[in-house]
């Protein structure tokens, strides 16, 4: 479930409601009882850099099973 953004047209309050994406949007402000509009924002932005991210990045680069031993599993993401 997302997480929207609202904020006060009267106190410029602004707060988050976690909420179902089919749930009615919030229409009043908890501070001060005044209406309240949904603000549109960027959102969170994931970007996965460097090593690590695939099973044959994550394993010990000494390794001589290259993966396929229990030391390797063991070993996952420890390098």
């Amino acid at each position: 479930m997302p997480t929207y953004d609202y904020e006060c047209n009267e106190c410029k309050t602004r707060f988050e409601v976690f909420q179902k994406m089919s749930d009615e949007p919030v229409s009043l402000c908890p501070t001060c009882g005044n209406v309240a509009s949904r603000i549109i924002s960027g959102g969170a932005n994931v970007v996965f850099k460097g090593e690590g991210f695939y099973v044959n990045d994550s394993r010990n680069k000494s390794c001589p099973d290259k993966g396929s031993s229990p030391c390797c599993q063991n070993c996952a993401g420890k390098n």
